[in-house]
């Protein structure tokens, strides 16, 4: 055994477990040397032993912890205590942190310096666990994956010099207090609103409940959990949020809202409008992440076919009249409007808008945060506007009597109105405003262009499939009977390049411009059955039949169709 005496302490374990024989032994040694890799590496990379095997039998002989890289969650490892140098150079990785002490991912367990050069460059007590090498590297890589998603500027930004500031008319009472300073929460929120940013999300909710905690977003449409930090930092993430957005940090009773600006390069900002909510184990805060760039697409980059693109681009030339855009709570309204909006924003016209809050900046237009607490509702900014020489006037939302008159009398004066409404399609859209009491007559002179929309998530180009659906299928479906045979249904598969096979969205609309049988109808007092019959009369698509045209297209699927659209 002199020579087995020779090897390193791993190696003799090796030959003692006989997973290696002794000479062997010694040539991995010699060769993981000369190539100034660790002997696990060198025997995993070519395969002279299962990493597995390796690391079971290391944690056996060397008495040190072993664990499963794929049980770590990913999003609980402290990423910025040790520098991407360390962990490169010494092939280790950041599992999770205890109080004073943090653990580190090893497939090594002789590699001592290691754990003595992190424990100096973090000053935490060092712990080693031991972990498959083949997954490691992997794991190595992963963890520095910035996944900027086209966002490169996002990639370097410190944690911790991020440039936040609360964008809010009044200030608000309370103090941020030592909350405020803690300095792991401050990043960890950071660290939440830059993935939000970064995966392109529309939505991030922080909720606790009576035993945990957990932070999602919604990307593309759907709801993903990406965190849960412990439930004894609750208190401190509401309060860090709240002194984020200028918020009463000692009011917990009320619901309260705010807007954050993060600035995260120079030349790029993003806000944030936050909205608190008290809940029965404490206070729920959903942020909407508002990114001026989403108003400044362009029409053609929305999802209109190009008849629906004609009728809004006509609609917008028109010099007064009404154009209202309907849909849910999140289904793209304001982009829709905003985008509209750009395009008649010229040096020649004045344009004012009245919103609930102002959501987006644009540069030459006059925006009015609503406030009914100061007295300022939409009927109130709709006086104001009408004495204010306007062109284009934009309202958010019509939702009372008070302001669809004063809207129809100034569509009626010479003025373009653009508005939203919240109902489900384009014919009980011009039913609600006749139950709000607006005349019949109002409504059919007034209103030139209704747009109701959904938004359905785009399937994956890198890895969506061709599926075979049955013909029986397609036209129990809805399909055109005529075109079945000349276009071919796409399903999703899932790739590193998207979530679930699907990756963006586009907009599903029915675009209806108000044709003289439609206003015959609206004037007989006709229901949305009847309006909904004539628009299809007139050769207007329902939304059901424009997703159905997406997925002939194989922009999205017969899943998701089904899951924005009903028959």
């Amino acid at each position: 055994m002199n020579d087995v005496v020779s090897l390193t302490g791993l190696a003799k374990q090796m030959v003692i477990a006989e997973l290696l024989d002794e000479k062997a032994a010694q040539q991995a040694q010699q060769q993981a040397t000369r190539n100034k890799m660790s002997l696990v590496t060198y025997l995993v990379q070519n395969k002279l032993v299962k990493s597995r095997a390796l690391a079971e039998l290391a944690s056996d002989q060397f008495g040190v912890s072993f664990v499963d890289l794929g049980a770590i969650d990913k999003e609980s490892q402290p990423r910025d205590l040790v520098s991407e140098k360390l962990v490169r150079q010494h092939r280790v990785i950041p599992l999770w942190k205890r109080g004073n002490k943090l653990f580190i991912g090893v497939s090594d367990p002789t590699n001592h310096q290691a754990v003595t050069d992190i424990q100096f460059s973090t000053g935490l007590n060092t712990e080693a666990i031991l972990v498959e090498d083949d997954k490691l590297g992997d794991a190595i890589e992963k963890f520095f994956d910035s996944g900027t998603n086209g966002m490169e500027d996002l990639a370097d930004v410190d944690l911790d010099g991020l440039d936040v500031e609360a964008v809010d008319d009044e200030p608000r009472g309370g103090d941020g207090g030592q909350e405020a300073d803690d300095a792991p929460v401050v990043r960890f929120v950071n660290k939440m609103l830059l993935d939000a940013i970064k995966g392109g999300s529309s939505d991030l909710h922080f909720e606790p409940y009576e035993k945990s905690y957990r932070v999602r977003l919604r990307t593309d449409g759907i709801l993903h959990e990406v965190a849960r930090p412990p439930i004894q930092l609750a208190p401190r993430i509401s309060a860090r949020l709240k002194v984020m957005a200028s918020l009463d940090i000692s009011e917990r009773r009320k619901p309260q809202d705010g807007r954050i600006k993060m600035r995260i390069s120079k030349t790029k900002s993003i806000d944030f409008r936050v909205n608190t909510l008290p809940t029965l184990w404490g206070e729920k805060i959903v942020m909407r992440i508002l990114d001026p760039t989403s108003a400044q697409m362009g029409i053609d980059a929305l999802g209109y076919e190009e008849d629906q693109k004609e009728l809004y681009m006509t609609a917008l030339k028109q010099p007064q009249g009404m154009i209202l855009v309907t849909g849910p709570t999140g289904s793209g309204k304001t982009v829709s409007l905003y985008t509209g909006l750009n395009i008649l924003n010229t040096p020649d016209v004045n344009i004012s808008t009245a919103e609930d809050p102002v959501e987006i900046n644009l540069e030459g237009i006059n925006q009015v945060n609503v406030n009914p607490k100061q007295g300022m509702d939409f009927t109130q900014a709709l006086r104001a506007f009408l004495r204010q020489d306007p062109d284009i006037i934009m309202v958010g939302e019509i939702r009372d009597l008070d302001t669809a008159s004063i809207a129809v009398k100034a569509a009626q004066t010479g003025h373009m109105v653009m508005s939203t409404l919240h109902t489900n399609s384009a014919a009980e859209t011009l039913t609600r405003l006749r139950n709000m009491g607006v005349p019949s007559f109002n409504i059919a002179t007034s209103v030139n262009l209704i747009i109701a929309q959904r938004l359905a998530r785009k399937l994956c180009s890198s890895c969506k499939k061709e599926i075979d659906v049955p013909r029986e299928t397609l036209l129990g479906e809805g399909f055109p009977e005529a075109k079945i045979g000349t276009f071919k249904i796409f399903g999703p598969v899932g790739c590193e390049n998207c979530k679930g096979g699907y990756k963006g969205r586009v907009g599903i609309y029915e675009v209806v411009k108000n044709t003289p049988n439609l206003q015959r109808i609206i004037m007989e007092e006709g229901n949305s059955i009847d309006i909904s019959a004539q628009m299809r009369k007139d050769g207007f698509n329902d939304l059901r039949t424009s997703a159905l045209v997406k997925a002939m297209q194989g922009v999205t699927s017969l899943e998701e169709v089904n899951r924005v659209t009903k028959d």
